[in-house]
């Protein structure tokens, strides 16, 4: 018997034996994808290593609002951002329990944003928090000192980004919180004492019911002012909310739920504001009176005043009152082109 390559019996082959495998163009494909008009509304709560710790913000057929669920990002969002303070649509087991999965299947849009870059050069722009309504900027007036530079840093991006800003100083034992405070006076930006020995009730009354992020140095009594306000907020934010079974790091982000209705966002990760994504006329425009009065600016006008604009239409105000605004925001800006987003200082 003839014998074929590699010591085979040869025999005769047919288009019977032969399994013809489908050209990759001959599957029916489709862009459409399911509306998932049944999704749930959640709100992202913390992130862990690809999942979401989410809330869920309504009753449904099959689920309670407040119910916690673990996320994954569904597969037709791609690499769309999502992040802490999101409003999600989720789909699949929406129960809570253990070891189950939910699918993020929609980001709604956002209605402020707490952005930053790595450093002033970076033109990458990173979503920290988002649809906050506050920013609290933690600063002890003492031990260590405040740094003028980061507040300033954080009220910029705290206006671009369309938060209300809160100035809580701590520490105020140590040394007079009003000398320091009085260096934003003119921006009416609200100063609260939040030190130990200081009630809250000023501040309760500001979140309450309310979401608020909140950023401050290591060392200022931010953690203390956390757990003050949530009393477990030590044992919430050791573990990133039940999402895996990573612990919770300083790059993270976490909500934690107030017992009297809202939620307060910790940033433990931020020390330092690049402000690469924002530009002097994006700082003037949350002033609504100065960015009518800049309009009388000429093209390219920094609005920082002789010699660098000659022009500035910030040098012909006469009210007395929005003067010194418009130097305070000259502050502003002054420090957004100072190139130097560590002005915190080093962990």
């Amino acid at each position: 018997m003839a014998r074929g390559r590699g010591g085979s019996s040869a025999r005769n082959w047919d288009e019977s034996d032969v399994r013809v495998r489908p050209g990759k163009g001959s599957r029916p494909r489709t862009k459409r994808r399911p509306s998932h008009d049944d999704a749930a509304t959640a709100m992202v709560v913390s992130v862990d290593r690809g999942r979401w710790g989410c809330v869920l913000l309504g009753d449904g057929p099959d689920h309670v609002a407040g119910t916690r669920v673990v996320t994954m990002r569904a597969r037709e969002l791609g690499r769309t951002p999502v992040v802490v303070g999101d409003h999600v649509g989720v789909v699949g087991d929406l129960s809570g329990t253990r070891d189950t999965l939910a699918r993020i299947v929609r980001v709604e849009d956002r209605s402020t944003v707490l952005r930053r870059t790595a450093d002033d050069s970076d033109p990458y722009e990173r979503v920290v928090v988002a649809n906050a309504q506050l920013l609290l900027i933690v600063v002890a007036v003492a031990d260590p000192p405040p740094r003028a530079g980061f507040v300033a840093r954080a009220l910029v991006a705290a206006y671009t980004g369309g938060l209300e800003p809160v100035l809580c100083l701590t520490k105020g034992d140590l040394d007079d919180a009003s000398v320091f405070a009085a260096e934003f006076d003119a921006l009416d930006v609200p100063v609260l004492r939040a030190g130990v020995h200081d009630d809250l009730d000023e501040l309760h009354a500001r979140i309450d019911g309310r979401v608020s992020a909140l950023i401050g140095h290591s060392g200022v009594g931010k953690s203390t002012l956390v757990n003050r306000l949530i009393p477990d907020a030590g044992r919430a934010t050791g573990v990133v909310s039940g999402v895996g079974k990573g612990r919770h790091t300083s790059t993270q982000s976490v909500a934690l739920g107030l017992a009297t209705g809202g939620w307060v966002v910790d940033t433990p990760g931020i020390r330092s504001f690049g402000l690469a994504h924002v530009s002097p006329d994006d700082v003037v425009a949350a002033f609504s009176d100065l960015d009518e009065i800049a309009e009388g600016c000429p093209r390219g006008c920094t609005h920082q005043g002789p010699p660098a604009d000659p022009e500035c239409a910030f040098d012909r105000i006469t009210d007395p009152a929005v003067h010194r605004r418009a130097l305070a925001v000259r502050e502003l800006l002054g420090a957004l082109q100072s190139n130097d987003p560590w002005a915190l200082g080093p962990d």
